[in-house]
């Protein structure tokens, strides 16, 4: 299944080039400015590497997206999302402007990367929570979005899918850590693994986007709710996580101790306007981008929040959570009318995933099991065979 979803990228990227034979403007930036630091350490993000058109807050006229600079540092993303954007072109560091061939291909390696490995995430959390129905459910919504190919290989994309990733393995390795403090053993060393894990997560999210960065209390929380008994461990493995997740920070800023300091300062790690969350063209906005990202949920999102509205089975910790950090992204979403990119959005869809794989499960397992199965299998096929015709007939216009 991750097969065909990856055919799908490299059918998009082809697509790319047959309409551009060159880097937009967003990514010739995030490209230029990572090698830059790859080869001459020139700190991406901070005043020494944003050039001039961009200190001003002002985009050119070529460019879709917008840094968010002040006092010349981007505000919104680190170092780390710059070096890996530039990563595939270290072994031939002047080719991305001297037409490569397969160039396109080079760019997008990094986020075709996170997308096989995200879909193979959600497979797993899934399958672990619900079964081979709600892993193979959850698999196929994912790799028939047209968001998650797009935030891939599209020509709006803004590389956010290392960000996605990095939170979504955040949220289910803090959850997986808590339910190994039951054991009867000395949990802190021997979770060495999984706290690297955690760590190298959170530095994918915040380090790709500062403001998902607000992920990490939020983990703590659930650790707290999954392991109330070992209040003291999840405080230390949790505190031990955001250590690795600063040292790796730390090291996207090549070590320089002033710029990095600086960068923290000048992250915006809150991005909130209250005064968004009364207008209702914001929540039209965000929900009209997440249907779009995936629109078989306008049939199945609704009818799992019916079933976990009204069915007591449906309500519990594996499909609460989900849900509940969908909810807070959204919000969060909503709240942040100015971000240039959409993480908040492709993250809440990928935890909606697993919920309405879990609801779907549930499902399945009653006397309707089969009617259920009958009417998902048709709404996926269909959602997949319009995903595939869209895709084809993008490659005729």
């Amino acid at each position: 299944m991750l097969g065909v979803y990856l055919l799908q990228c490299l059918w998009l990227v082809r697509i790319r080039t047959l309409h551009i034979s060159g880097p937009d403007s967003d990514q010739a930036v995030r490209i230029q400015m990572g090698l830059q630091q790859w080869k001459h350490g020139t700190v991406a993000g901070t005043p020494e590497s944003i050039p001039s058109e961009t200190a001003t807050g002002e985009p050119s006229a070529a460019r879709s997206g917008q840094l968010r600079v002040r006092d010349r540092y981007d505000q919104d993303r680190s170092p780390f999302y710059y070096l890996i954007a530039a990563a595939p072109f270290l072994i031939r560091p002047a080719s991305w402007t001297t037409g490569l061939p397969f160039w396109h291909v080079l760019a997008v390696a990094p986020y075709l990367f996170f997308g096989v490995m995200l879909g193979g995430s959600l497979w797993y959390v899934a399958r672990r929570l619900y079964g081979n129905a709600g892993g193979y459910i959850a698999l196929l919504l994912y790799c028939f979005s047209p968001a998650m190919i797009a935030g891939v290989a599209g020509m709006q994309s803004l590389g956010e899918m290392g960000a996605v990733w990095g939170a979504f393995g955040a949220i289910w390795t803090a959850i997986a850590v808590a339910h190994t403090l039951y054991a009867p053993r000395e949990v802190v060393l021997w979770n060495w693994r999984r706290i690297f894990l955690l760590g190298l997560s959170l530095s994918l999210a915040a380090g790709n986007q500062f403001s998902l960065g607000v992920l990490a209390p939020v983990a703590l929380l659930l650790m707290l709710w999954v392991a109330p008994v070992r209040k003291g461990a999840v405080v230390v493995i949790w505190g031990a996580a955001c250590g690795v997740a600063l040292v790796i920070l730390f090291a996207a800023y090549f070590f320089h101790q002033s710029l990095f300091w600086q960068g923290m300062i000048h992250a915006r790690w809150l991005d909130f306007e209250p005064r968004a969350l009364a207008a209702s063209v914001a929540y039209r906005h965000n929900l009209e981008a997440i249907f779009r990202g995936s629109p078989s949920l306008i049939l199945t999102l609704p009818v799992a929040l019916v079933v976990f509205a009204s069915w007591k089975r449906a309500r519990y910790f594996g499909n609460i959570a989900p849900l509940g950090i969908a909810l807070i992204l959204i919000v969060l979403a909503v709240a942040a009318p100015g971000f240039p990119g959409e993480g908040f959005q492709l993250t809440a869809l990928v935890f909606l995933f697993v919920f309405i794989a879990g609801v779907f499960a549930d499902l399945l397992e009653t006397r309707r099991g089969l009617l259920v199965m009958s009417a998902l299998c048709g709404l996926l096929i269909a959602s997949a065979a319009w995903n595939l015709v869209a895709l084809a007939r993008a490659a005729g216009q």
